[in-house]
This record gives structure tokens, sequence and C-alpha cells, in this order.
């Protein structure tokens, strides 16, 4: 069952069906495990801030597409290239669960649906708040769009910069990971490909 928590410090809240009290104790011993004590005055209440921080943060397992289109399907005419570009995104990466974030561009050519804008940034949020690979985000979001629209070509460009890259092992600072996901027309017309790209690069 979900229920509606708050982010310390913050006005945000939302709805969550994470079990905060496990997760807290979780928190609590991974300090211990360390060589932390969770009792002393800047950690006693670390465990409870982690959980709603990790509960946040990866609340995108408790959206579904249709919950986050709501109905924001619109008949349309005509069937020219619609992009939306540099949208923000953070997430966190399954192989070190530490952040990487950047940003996503979205282009489709209708047919006869449009989707309403802000809903580009929810599908966005849905699928970059759960543990992720960059190149699976890029994936999903573009079978998202030809699930909900059916258009004839989607094309998505996800533009990423790694913490484990930059705080740990290789330790490179500048390095920028770019992944694509092409479907219908993007895929298969080589002209209607490098339009996008060229939108995207500006």
């Amino acid at each position: 069952m979900k229920k509606r928590v708050e982010l310390e410090d913050s006005d945000i809240s939302f709805e969550t069906g994470s079990d905060l009290e496990a997760m807290s104790g979780l928190a609590r011993r991974w300090l211990e495990l360390i060589g932390e004590d969770p009792q002393r005055e800047g950690l006693r209440d670390t465990p409870q801030r982690v959980a709603r921080a990790w509960a946040y943060l990866t609340r995108g397992y408790q959206q579904t597409l249709e919950e986050v289109i709501n109905g924001a399907v619109f008949e349309a005419e005509g069937s020219e290239m619609i992009l939306v570009r540099d949208i923000e995104f953070y997430s966190m990466c399954e192989h070190h669960m530490l952040p990487f974030f950047g940003r996503v561009h979205i282009g489709y050519i209708p047919r006869k649906k449009i989707l309403g804008l802000s809903k580009f940034a929810r599908l966005t949020d849905m699928y970059s708040r759960r543990l992720q690979l960059q190149e699976r985000l890029a994936t999903q979001i573009a079978d998202a769009v030809v699930e909900a629209l059916d258009p004839l070509g989607v094309g998505v460009v996800v533009e990423g910069t790694h913490l484990c890259m930059m705080m740990r092992g290789v330790e490179k600072q500048q390095s920028l990971t770019v992944t694509s996901a092409m479907r219908g027309s993007f895929r298969k017309d080589q002209r209607t490909r490098a339009e996008f790209l060229a939108l995207v690069r500006g």
C-alpha cells in the first residue's frame, strides 16, 4: 500500500510503496559496516533520511506508463517531426548504485496522435528514477513513446555523466556517454535520422 511522505528540508512530497522502516534499518547497518557509529550526533537521523531519499530516487518503480500519460494523447493533423530537447534526468547506475545524470532528447513523427509536451519529461523521470543503465534508459523511453502514440518514427538520444567513472576506478572527469534508440522511420530512413540528430546538436 502506498503512503505519502515528505523529503526533509523540502516542500516535496510523494507517494511510495517502499518499506521505509526496513530501508532505514539497512542504512543503519551499512553505516556500522563501513566503521561508523550511527548513534553519533551527525548520523542519528541519517538512516531515516537515506530511506526517504532512496524512496524518492527510485519512485519510478511505483509508476506506470498509463499513469504518467494520464490521457494526454491528442488527435492532430500533419506528420512533421516534433523534438523535445534537453530534458534533464538524474538516475542511479545499477552496477555501483552511484548517480549518473544528463539530458534526454526525444523526437518523433506523429501518426495522427501527439502527446502533451510535459509528458516527455514525466516519461523520462519514470524510467530514470530506477536503478538504470543509460543504454536501457534510451530504449525504454523510445518504446514507451511507440506504445503511447504508434508514431511513424521515434528517436531518443541520452547524454550522461557517470559518477562511477568520476569518483572511482578510472576517475575521468570530462567523459560523456551518448546512447541512442531509433524506431520506425528514424531507423529506416537515413535522412530522417540525420535531421533528428542535426536538431539535437542545435
